[in-house]
C-alpha cells in the first residue's frame, strides 16, 4: 500500500494535517488505514499497542466525516457510538477526545452517557442527541429498549468498540452482539469499528463482531484487519526481597519495603492486586511503611463511587504517587504521568499482565516499566513465564463462545419494549450476533415462551406474562408498568450477594448470634456436615437458608476446606502450559533466583518433577494422616471440583478422606487410610464428569447461585422496581423458592438449564477439568513418599494459615513453615 505520506495527502483533509502539523506529529500508517476502511464502508479490527493512537484512529473517520457534512435544516441523530466496558474510561475518552475536536473548532457535539450521568443530561440526550455519544454497553441495552429507538438511531453511521478483548468472551458480550445486531437492524449503513491492544487469535473477535448472515461460511472475512506498529519492548523485571522467594503466601507481605521504595522512585506507579483483599491489605501495609507521606490511594470495585471517581481525578491531575487497585483499573484510561506498574502476586494470564504495563508511558516509541513481585516458589514460575510470554509478544486467547440464553431473553423482551416484533424477523436478525449464529429455532421458541410465560411450571402465575402476542401476529411489551420495570434492570452484571453466618439453634434451623458475613460463592462448594473455617474457628454447615448460612461449632475436627485465600483469577490454560514446561526444562532453570533452582532440584532428586504433559501425584503419611497431593496446574476452580469429586470416590473406596485444600497449582487430600496402592488410572478418568458430577450439582447450594444469576439476567426476578430497589437477601428468597419449584415440577425448564452450563463453565471449570483429565489420561506419575516433598509444603502450610488468626498465629505458621521446610529438604 501507499506510504503514509501519500495517504495523509490523499485522505487527510487540510484542517487536519494541519493540525496534526502544528503538534510536530505525523498520522500513523494504521491511523490512515483506518480512514481508508470507512471511506470504503468496511469494518475493521484494529489492533495497535497501547499509547499507539489507536483510540484517534478508532474515531478520526467520523471526526472527519462529522466536520466535512454540510449544515442541516433539522436536528440530526447520533452519528458514532462508542462502547466501553468502563464507565470512567469512557469519560476519559470523552475527555481526550474534545481537545482535537477544540483545537481545530469543529462543529461536533460529543457527549459520554452512563449510569453516573445525571438525569437532566440523559433527558436532553434524548431530544437532542450529540454527534457522538460515548457510553457502555449496559447503555445500550436501554437503548434497544426504548421505545422510539429506531428514530433515534436512524442517522447513526458508526459502531466503536474499544478494549473489544474484555467483552466479546462473557455474558455482557453476548449482550453487546445482540445490541449490534438490533442497531445494525435500524441503521442498515452502520460501520463497525473494533479496538484491541492485546488480541491472540483476531479471526475469534472478527467472527464476534462480524454483521455477516448467520449462513456465511467465513463471517470473520467480512471485517478488515488492521495492525498498528509493534511499539517498544516493556521493561518486566522480577522483585527479589533480600535475594530470595517465600515458600509460600499469596499477599508478598515479605516484599513490601522494596515495594515502598520502588513507588519513592517512580513518577507514580499503578500497584496492582488480584483481589479486593489483597488491596486493602497491601495499602495498609504501603500506609504503615509510608514515613515520607506520599499520596497514596486505593481504588477496587467495592469503595462508593464518589471515592473511586475522586482517586481518578487525583490522578489525572498528577497529584497521587501510587495507586493500589485491582481490575478496575486495567483498561485504557490515559494517565500520563504513570511511569511504573507493580503487579504483587502473579499475573495469571500475559494478556491481563500486557494490559497493566500497557498502564505505564502511554507513548508507543517508549518503554513501559513493569516489576513483577511473586509472592512465593510457584507465583516466581509463573511470573518468569509470563515474562517470556510477554518478551515473546505472545498471549493467552479466548474460544469462540456461544451465547447465553437468558441473556437472550432479556434482549427479546427489550425488543419488545421498544416495538412489536415479528417472530421469524427477530428470529434472523438474533442469529446475526456473532454468539448467536448457531442458535437453533427450538432454543428461539422456547426462550420467547419463556419470556411470554415463564415457561410451563410458572405459566399459571399472571407476573410472568410479559410479553403477548397481538391481532397481527407481532409481540409486543404487556403495559407500559412492565416496560418500565424491564428498562430498571438491563444489563449481564450480577453482583454476589453477602449472607449472615449465624450459629443455628438447636434442631429448628434458626439462627443465633451473627457471627460474620460471607459472599455467596465461599459457600458453593459445601454440602450440609461439610467443615469449613470462618473467623478463626471451625464451623459445620448446617443449613443455607436463602438469606443466612446456619453453622455449629466444631472445633474438635479437622476443616473439610480450610482457606478461602487466593485470586478471583484462574490461572490461564495458556500460562499453565509455560509453566509446566519451564519446571521440566532443567536448562531454563539458570534464569530462576538461587534457592527456586535448589527447590526444584531438591524436588527432582526426592521425587519427580513431570513432563508437560504427565501429572505429578505424590503420597506420604505425616503424623496420624496420609495425604494425596496432585500439581495440575489448572486453577483454583478446576482444583476444588476436582477435589470434591476425587473425595466422593475415595469415601467409596473405603480411604475416609477428611478434608482438601487447593490453589492454582495444586490440590492436597488428606485421609485416616493410605492412598499409595490405589489405581490412580480409575480414579482419575474421565467419567467422574458424569454420574458424579451430575450428583453432586443436584446437591450443591452452587446450583442456586447459579439459578439466581439467570434469573436475573432473564428479567425473571427482578433487582429494581420504580422508587425501590430488593435487598440480595429478598433477590435471594424469591429465586430460591422458583428454583425449588421448577426442580420439582419442570426440570428441564430453560433457566435450569443456563444455570447448569453457567455452573459448569464458570463456577467449577468443568470444560477445563476435562480437557486436563483427557490429558493426563495413560500419564500419572505416582511418588510413593515416606514424607513430605518441597512441592508439597505450601500446600500443607495452606491447611494451616486460616486457623491461627492473628500475630501470635502467624509466630505459630512461621514455625510450623520452619519445620515443614526442615522436613522437606532432608
Amino acid at each position: 500500500m501507499p506510504d503514509a505520506a501519500a495517504l495523509s495527502a490523499d485522505l487527510l483533509p487540510a484542517r487536519f494535517a494541519d493540525w496534526f502539523a502544528g503538534r510536530g506529529w505525523s498520522p500513523r500508517a494504521h491511523q490512515l488505514e483506518m480512514v481508508a476502511k470507512a471511506k470504503a464502508g468496511r469494518d475493521a479490527l484494529l489492533i495497535a499497542p497501547t499509547g499507539g493512537g489507536k483510540t484517534l484512529a478508532g474515531f478520526l473517520p467520523s471526526l472527519i466525516e462529522l466536520a466535512e457534512r454540510p449544515p442541516a435544516n433539522t436536528p440530526r441523530g447520533i452519528h458514532t457510538l462508542y462502547i466501553s466496558p468502563l464507565k470512567a474510561l469512557a469519560v476519559d475518552v470523552e475527555r481526550n477526545l474534545m481537545a482535537p475536536i477544540l483545537q481545530m473548532g469543529l462543529p461536533i457535539v460529543a457527549e459520554s452517557r452512563t449510569g453516573d450521568t445525571g438525569q437532566g443530561r440523559r433527558q436532553r440526550q434524548r431530544v437532542k442527541p450529540p454527534d457522538i455519544l460515548l457510553t457502555t454497553p449496559e447503555q445500550l441495552a436501554l437503548f434497544c429498549a426504548w421505545e422510539g429507538a429506531r428514530l433515534y438511531f436512524e442517522d447513526l453511521s458508526c459502531v466503536i468498540l474499544d478494549e473489544i478483548h474484555t467483552l466479546h468472551a462473557s455474558k455482557r458480550g453476548d449482550l453487546l452482539a445482540l445490541g449490534l445486531a438490533r442497531l445494525q437492524q435500524l441503521a442498515p449503513r452502520l460501520r463497525r469499528v473494533g479496538l484491541s491492544a492485546t488480541v491472540d487469535d483476531p479471526d475469534v473477535i472478527r467472527r464476534w463482531m462480524a454483521r455477516a448472515p448467520a449462513d456465511h461460511p467465513e463471517p470473520e472475512t467480512t471485517v478488515d484487519l488492521v495492525r498498528g506498529p509493534k511499539g517498544a519492548e516493556p521493561m518486566v523485571d522480577l522483585l527479589l526481597s533480600e535475594g530470595r522467594v517465600p515458600w509460600a503466601g499469596h499477599t508478598a507481605q515479605h516484599a513490601m519495603a522494596e515495594v515502598y521504595e520502588a513507588i519513592k522512585g517512580a513518577r507514580t506507579a499503578l500497584v496492582f492486586v488480584n483481589t479486593r483483599f489483597q488491596a486493602e491489605f497491601a495499602f495498609q501495609e504501603l500506609w504503615r511503611l509510608n514515613e515520607d507521606n506520599l499520596p497514596i490511594a486505593l481504588h477496587h470495585g467495592s469503595l462508593a463511587a464518589e471515592q473511586r471517581r475522586k482517586v481518578e481525578a487525583a490522578m489525572a491531575r498528577g497529584a497521587l504517587r501510587a495507586v493500589v487497585c485491582t481490575s478496575t483499573l486495567d483498561l485504557g484510561i490515559d494517565w500520563g504521568d504513570v511511569d511504573l506498574v507493580i503487579q504483587l502476586a502473579s499475573p495469571k494470564g500475559a494478556s491481563r499482565m500486557v494490559q497493566r504495563i500497557g498502564r505505564a508511558n502511554h507513548r508507543l516509541d517508549e518503554p513501559s516499566r513493569a516489576l513483577f513481585v511473586p509472592a512465593n516458589r510457584f507465583e516466581m514460575l509463573e511470573c518468569q513465564a509470563a515474562r517470556e510470554a510477554i518478551a515473546e509478544n505472545r498471549f493467552d486467547g479466548d474460544p469462540p463462545r456461544v451465547g447465553a440464553l437468558d441473556v437472550l431473553a432479556q434482549h427479546i423482551m427489550g425488543c419488545a419494549c421498544s416495538e412489536p416484533f415479528d417472530l421469524l424477523e427477530l428470529y434472523d436478525e438474533v442469529r446475526s450476533a456473532g454468539p448467536y449464529r448457531d442458535l437453533a429455532w427450538e432454543d428461539f421458541e422456547q426462550v420467547v415462551d419463556f419470556v411470554s410465560t415463564g415457561g410451563y411450571a410458572l405459566k399459571t402465575y399472571d407476573r410472568f406474562r410479559r410479553i403477548v402476542k397481538g391481532p397481527d401476529g407481532r409481540w409486543r411489551v404487556r403495559n407500559a408498568q412492565t416496560a418500565l420495570r424491564h428498562r430498571l434492570n438491563v444489563g449481564a452484571i450480577v453482583s454476589p450477594a453477602m449472607l449472615a453466618v449465624r450459629i443455628a439453634m438447636g434442631k429448628s434451623r434458626r439462627g443465633g448470634r451473627k457471627i460474620g458475613e460471607v459472599e455467596e460463592g465461599m459457600l458453593e462448594m459445601l454440602d450440609p456436615g461439610d467443615t469449613f473455617v470462618f473467623a478463626g474457628q471451625v464451623w459445620s454447615l448446617v443449613a443455607v437458608t436463602g438469606v443466612e448460612v446456619l453453622v455449629s461449632p466444631a472445633n474438635h475436627k479437622d476443616p473439610k476446606m480450610p482457606s478461602w485465600g487466593g485470586s478471583k483469577f484462574a490461572l490461564s490454560t495458556f500460562l499453565a502450559k509455560r509453566v509446566r514446561e519451564l519446571m521440566y526444562d532443567q536448562e531454563h532453570w539458570k534464569v530462576l533466583p538461587a534457592d527456586v533452582r535448589e527447590w526444584l532440584e531438591i524436588q527432582r532428586d526426592r521425587s519427580i518433577i513431570p513432563r508437560e504433559g504427565e501429572l505429578l501425584l505424590e503420597t506420604f503419611p505425616r503424623g496420624k494422616r496420609h495425604f494425596m497431593v496432585v500439581y495440575p496446574f489448572e486453577g483454583r476452580l478446576a482444583h476444588t471440583t476436582l477435589a470434591m469429586l476425587l473425595t466422593r470416590r475415595l469415601e467409596r473406596l473405603g480411604a475416609a478422606p477428611l478434608g482438601f485444600v487447593c490453589n492454582d497449582y495444586a490440590m492436597a487430600i488428606w485421609a485416616l487410610k493410605p492412598m499409595d496402592g490405589l489405581d490412580f488410572d480409575e480414579l482419575f478418568a474421565q467419567d467422574m464428569l458424569g454420574d458424579d458430577l451430575e450428583a453432586w450439582l443436584a446437591e450443591s447450594f452452587m446450583m442456586k447461585r447459579a439459578f439466581k444469576g439467570c434469573a436475573i439476567i432473564s428479567g425473571l426476578i427482578e433487582r429494581r422496581f420504580p422508587g425501590e430497589e430488593k435487598t440480595g437477601r429478598q433477590i435471594t428468597f424469591s429465586t430460591d423458592l422458583i428454583y425449588d419449584v421448577l426442580r420439582r415440577h419442570q426440570p428441564d425448564h430453560l433457566l435450569l438449564r443456563c444455570a447448569r452450563e453457567d455452573a459448569a463453565t464458570g463456577m467449577i471449570d468443568v470444560a477445563r477439568l476435562g480437557q486436563m483429565l483427557a490429558r493426563i489420561e495413560g500419564k500419572i506419575r505416582h511418588a510413593a513418599l515416606d514424607h513430605l516433598s518441597p512441592f508439597s509444603v505450601p500446600m500443607l502450610l495452606e491447611i494451616g494459615k486460616e486457623r491461627t488468626p492473628g500475630q501470635a498465629g502467624e509466630m505459630v505458621l512461621a514455625e510450623a513453615e520452619a519445620d515443614l521446610i526442615a522436613e522437606a529438604m532432608r
